[in-house]
C-alpha cells in the first residue's frame, strides 16, 4: 500500500515550470488531486471494510415465488429492494443449473440435518427448539465464510470490485497527459532553458534600469511637448539644408528607444547605476536570449506536443464519463446468488448484501461529476488553443508601454511560451522583452562601457604619431565611450572594429580634430554632429569590407580635403560600382583608394576638377578602362599601384599639370611610350619599380625636368647613358636588377643627392661617381664591390653609406673625410669597421646633431 503524499508525487514538477502552467493546468492538477483521492479512499475502504453476507433462501419460500411467478404475480429471478433514500435497484440472481429437489412436507432444517447429520438423542431437539429464536439453516461458520466469498465473486458486479483501481489508472494516466511536455527530452530542455532565462531577465537590475528610463523619458518628452519648441537645446543644429543629410543618411533619429542626444540629457539617479557585475550578467543574457530564440522559433514541437496531450486527455474524459454512466445502476445493496454448490452446502439460492453498495456509489457518483468538470476545462482549453494564432507573438502593447519600438514579434515554440507566461502574469513577457531589443542592448553596452573607459583612462592611451599629432586609437569596443567627445585638444581619431559606434553631438567640443578614421566602422552621426564634422574635417580614412559599409554621410563632407578608401567598391556582379556621387566633396584634393577595380570609377570625375592627387591600388586586379583619367586634368600625382598593366596608359599623357606618376607593382615590359612624356613639363617624379622592365629607352632624355626616377626591381642590364643627360636628376634607384657596371657618365649628374644600386653585380666603382658631390645617399650593398677608392672623401654631404654583402677586406681611412657621414649611417660588417683607424672610428661615433644641422 502507497501513502497518499507518494501519489500526490506524480503530479508534481518543479517550481519553476508554475509559470507555464496556467489557471486551467492548475485547476486541472487539483482535481487530478482529488480523484487520487476518491481512488485512494475506495481503495482502503474496499482492502478493509468490503465484504458481502449471504443467508440461504429457504425452499418453502422459494417455491412460493415461483408459484407466484407461475401465476404471474412475480419473478423468480427478480427481486425489488429499497434503498434509504427510496431509491429502486434490481437485485441480481446468478444461476448456475437446477438444484436436487426437497420435499415441501420436511421443514429445510430438517431436511437438510437428515441428509447431512445423524439423528441426535431425543433431548437435543428439544435443547435446540428451546434455544434457538430464528429459522434454523444447519449452516456452521466455515460453510458461511466460504458462500459469503463464493458469492463476493459471482453475484456482485465487476465495475464494484474494481472501481478504486480503474479510477486510479485513469488519474495517473491523466496526470501524465497533463505534464508530458514537461518530461519529453525535446521539449523539457528548451523548456528548462527557457524558465531559467526568464527568471534572470525578471530578476535582472538592467530591465528595472531600462523599463524606468523610458518612462522618465515619456514624462520628459510630454514636458517638451507642453512647452514647445521655442526652448532648443542649443547645440541643435540651424544651419541651413545645404549639406544636409538626405532621408536614407544614416543619422541617429528619434525613432525606437529614446536614448539619442538629439533631447536634452536627462539625469538618471545614481541608483540605476548598474555595476560591473550587474553589467556583464546583462550582457550574458542578451546573448543567450538571442541564441535560444534562434534554436526555439526554428520548430513547433512545443506546441504540437501540449495540443495532443489535451487532446488525449478530452478523449480520455469521453470514453471515461460513456462507460461509467452505464454502471451506476449497478451498484446495489441486495444481490442473489446461484452458487452451485448444493453438494456442500444443501441450498441452490442465497440472498447477499453488499455493505458496501452505498459508499461506491456515492463516490462514482462524485468520480462522475470530477470527470465532467475536468472535460469541460479540456475543452475549454483546445477552444483557448485554437481561437487565437499561438505560434505567433506580437510585443506590440510592449512596444506602446516600453518606447522599445525595435522588439521584435516571434513566433513557432518561442511564441507559445510567450502565450502560456501571460496567463500566469503578463509583467514576464513585458521584461523579456527588454532583452529582445537590440536598442536596449546598444544601450546596455554604451552604460557598462561608459562605466568601464573612463575620461583618465582614455587620456592614458592618447599618443603622438609620425605628424607629431595627438592620436586616440578604439579597437573592438561596443561602442564610442562618451568621454572620448570630452579629449578636446585631439587630433586624430581611430575608430576600428565598433559595429555600433555613433557620433554624438559633444563632437563640438573637439574643436581640434580634423582626422577621422573609420575601420569596419559604419558610423551614425547626429545632425548636430553632422554639421560640425562637414565644416571642421579635413580627413577621412574609410576602410570596409562592402561599399554599403560606407556611412551615406560621408558623401556630403563638403569641407573634406583628404579621403581614403579601402575595401571592395564592385557590386555582387562585378559590373557596377557602388560609390555614390562626390559631388559634394567640393574641396577635395586627394583621393585613394584601395580596392579590386577593373575600371575607374566614373564618380571620381565629380571631382576632377580641384583634385591634385588620385592613388588607385588595385590588389593585382586588372584596370582595363582609364578613359575618365583624362578628365582629371589638375592632378598633379598619379599612383596606379598593382593594376596589372602591361604598358603606360595612353590617358596618362593628357594630364598636362602631372608632377609624379607611380606604377609600381605592375606587368609593364617595355616604356618606349615614354616619349610621350615630353609633353608633360611639369613631371619630375617618375616611379616604374617593381616592374618586368628590360630596358631604358633613349628617349627618356625627352623628360627634361625629371628629378627623381625609381626603376628598382626590374630586369635591367645596363645603364644607358641617355639617363645621365637629366640634369635635374636628384634621386636615381636602380637596386635589385642585373646592372654589371656604372657608366662613367655618371658624372654629369651633378645635382645627384640619391644614388641606389644596391643588389646588382656592380664589382667596380668608376672614379667619376665621386664627381657628384651633392651625394648624401649611396647605396652600394650587395654587390661584387672589393675595394672602396679614396676619393670617396669627395663626398663631404654624404649622410648614408651602404657597403654590407661585397667583397671588401677593408674600408679606406678617408671615410673620416666624409664630414655628415656617422656610425649610425655607415651600414657595413662589423669586422671593417672595427678595422678602420681608431681616429677614423672616433670621428664616425661623434654625435651626430650639430654637423648634420650645419651640413643640411
Amino acid at each position: 500500500m502507497f501513502t497518499l503524499a507518494e501519489v500526490a508525487s506524480l503530479n508534481d514538477i518543479q517550481p519553476t515550470y508554475r509559470i507555464l502552467k496556467p489557471w486551467w493546468d492548475v485547476f486541472m492538477d487539483y482535481l487530478a488531486v482529488v480523484m487520487l483521492m476518491v481512488a485512494i479512499f475506495a481503495g482502503t475502504m474496499q482492502l478493509t471494510k468490503d465484504q458481502v453476507v449471504c443467508l440461504p433462501v429457504l425452499q418453502s419460500t422459494v417455491n412460493s415465488k415461483a408459484q407466484a411467478s407461475t401465476s404471474g404475480k412475480a419473478d423468480f429471478t427478480t427481486v425489488e429492494a429499497t434503498t434509504g433514500q427510496g431509491e429502486a435497484a434490481s437485485m441480481r440472481t446468478v444461476s448456475f443449473g437446477s438444484a436436487p429437489a426437497v420435499t415441501p412436507d420436511i421443514p429445510l432444517s430438517r431436511a437438510t440435518s437428515s441428509q447431512y447429520q445423524p439423528t441426535e438423542s431425543g433431548q437435543e431437539p428439544k435443547k435446540e427448539q428451546k434455544d434457538s429464536s430464528g429459522r434454523k439453516t444447519n449452516l456452521d461458520f466455515q460453510q458461511y465464510v466460504f458462500i459469503n466469498q463464493m458469492c463476493y465473486h459471482l453475484a456482485l458486479p465487476w465495475y464494484s470490485k474494481y472501481f478504486p483501481y480503474l479510477v486510479l489508472i485513469h488519474t495517473i494516466i491523466l496526470i501524465v497527459s497533463s505534464n508530458f511536455w514537461f518530461k519529453y527530452p525535446k521539449t523539457c530542455s528548451k523548456i528548462e532553458h527557457f524558465v531559467s532565462i526568464l527568471g534572470k531577465c525578471f530578476e535582472s537590475p538592467w530591465t528595472t534600469k531600462a523599463l524606468s528610463e523610458t518612462a522618465c523619458e515619456d514624462s520628459e518628452e510630454n514636458k517638451q511637448r507642453l512647452t514647445g519648441a521655442s526652448s532648443l537645446p542649443k547645440y541643435v543644429s540651424t544651419s541651413s539644408d545645404e549639406g544636409s543629410p538626405s532621408a536614407t543618411t544614416p543619422m541617429i533619429t528619434k525613432s525606437g528607444f529614446k536614448f539619442s542626444a538629439d533631447k536634452p540629457m536627462i539625469e538618471v539617479p545614481s541608483v540605476t547605476i548598474l555595476d560591473k557585475k550587474d553589467g556583464e550578467q546583462a550582457k550574458a543574457l542578451f546573448e543567450k536570449v538571442r541564441k535560444f530564440r534562434a534554436h526555439v522559433e526554428d520548430s513547433d514541437l512545443i506546441y504540437k506536443l501540449y495540443v495532443g496531450q489535451t487532446v488525449i486527455k478530452t478523449v480520455k474524459f469521453i470514453f471515461i464519463l460513456c462507460y461509467t454512466a452505464n454502471f451506476v445502476n449497478t451498484i446495489s445493496f441486495e444481490h442473489i446468488c446461484n452458487p452451485k454448490v448444493e453438494h456442500l452446502i444443501g441450498y441452490t439460492q442465497f440472498e447477499c448484501t453488499h455493505n458496501m453498495a452505498y459508499m461506491l456509489k456515492k463516490l462514482l457518483i462524485s468520480y462522475i461529476s470530477l470527470i465532467c468538470v475536468y472535460g469541460f476545462i479540456c475543452l475549454y482549453t483546445l477552444f483557448w488553443l485554437f481561437r487565437i494564432p499561438l505560434k505567433e507573438y506580437s510585443f506590440e502593447k510592449v512596444r506602446e508601454e516600453s518606447s522599445f519600438s525595435d522588439i521584435p514579434d516571434v513566433k513557432n515554440d518561442f511564441a507559445f511560451l510567450l502565450h502560456m507566461v501571460d496567463q500566469y502574469d503578463q509583467l514576464y513577457s513585458k521584461r523579456f522583452g527588454v532583452f529582445l531589443s537590440e536598442v536596449s542592448e546598444n544601450k546596455l553596452r554604451e552604460i557598462s562601457l561608459n562605466h568601464e573607459w573612463t575620461f583618465e583612462k582614455l587620456r592614458q592611451h592618447v599618443s603622438r604619431n609620425a605628424q607629431d599629432k595627438q592620436e586616440l586609437h578604439l579597437f573592438m569596443l561596443s561602442g564610442v565611450p562618451d568621454a572620448v567627445f570630452d579629449l578636446t585638444d585631439l587630433d586624430v581619431l581611430k575608430l576600428e572594429l565598433i559595429p555600433e559606434a555613433k557620433i554624438p553631438a559633444k563632437i563640438s567640443q573637439m574643436t581640434n580634430l580634423q582626422e577621422l578614421h573609420l575601420c569596419h566602422c559604419p558610423a551614425k552621426v547626429e545632425q548636430t554632429a553632422f554639421s560640425f564634422l562637414r565644416d571642421h574635417l579635413r580627413c577621412l580614412h574609410v576602410k570596409f569590407t562592402d561599399v554599403a559599409e560606407i556611412p551615406a554621410w560621408v558623401y556630403l563632407l563638403k569641407n573634406l580635403r583628404e579621403l581614403y578608401l579601402i575595401g571592395n567598391l564592385n557590386s555582387e556582379n562585378n559590373k557596377m560600382i557602388g560609390l555614390e556621387s562626390l559631388r559634394e566633396l567640393r574641396h577635395l584634393k586627394i583621393l585613394h583608394v584601395k580596392s579590386n577595380l577593373t575600371k575607374i570609377p566614373p564618380n571620381i570625375t565629380d571631382v576632377a576638377p580641384h583634385l591634385t592627387k588620385l592613388v588607385i591600388h588595385n590588389d593585382g586586379t586588372k584596370l582595363v578602362v582609364l578613359n575618365s583619367l583624362k578628365k582629371m586634368t589638375n592632378v598633379a600625382e598619379l599612383e596606379l599601384q598593382s593594376c596589372e598593366l602591361e604598358r603606360i596608359p595612353h590617358a596618362i599623357f593628357s594630364l598636362s599639370n602631372l608632377q609624379e606618376l607611380d606604377l609600381k607593382s605592375n606587368s609593364i615590359r617595355t616604356i618606349e611610350e615614354i616619349i610621350s612624356f615630353q609633353h608633360l613639363k611639369r613631371l619630375t617624379c617618375l616611379k616604374l619599380w617593381h616592374n618586368k622592365i628590360v630596358n631604358i629607352p633613349s628617349s627618356i632624355t625627352h623628360i627634361k625636368n625629371l628629378e627623381s626616377l625609381y626603376l628598382s626591381n626590374n630586369k635591367l642590364e645596363s645603364l644607358p647613358a641617355a639617363v645621365f643627360s637629366l640634369q635635374k636628376l636628384r634621386c636615381l634607384d636602380v637596386s635589385y636588377n642585373s646592372i654589371l657596371l656604372i657608366p662613367v657618365e655618371i658624372g654629369l649628374l651633378q645635382n645627384l643627392q640619391h644614388f641606389h644600386i644596391t643588389g646588382n653585380k656592380i664589382d667596380v666603382l668608376p672614379k667619376q661617381l665621386f664627381k657628384c658631390v651633392k651625394l648624401r645617399t649611396l647605396s652600394l650593398g650587395q654587390n661584387c664591390i672589393t675595394s672602396i677608392p679614396d676619393k670617396i672623401s669627395q663626398l663631404v654631404q654624404l649622410t648614408h653609406l651602404e657597403l654590407k654583402g661585397n667583397c671588401l677586406d677593408r674600408l679606406p681611412a678617408t671615410l673620416g673625410q666624409c664630414q655628415l657621414l656617422r656610425k649610425s649611417g655607415l651600414v657595413v660588417e662589423d669586422h671593417l669597421f672595427d678595422a678602420l683607424p681608431s681616429e677614423v672610428k672616433e670621428v664616425l661615433n661623434q654625435d651626430t646633431s650639430i654637423p648634420f644641422a650645419n651640413g643640411i
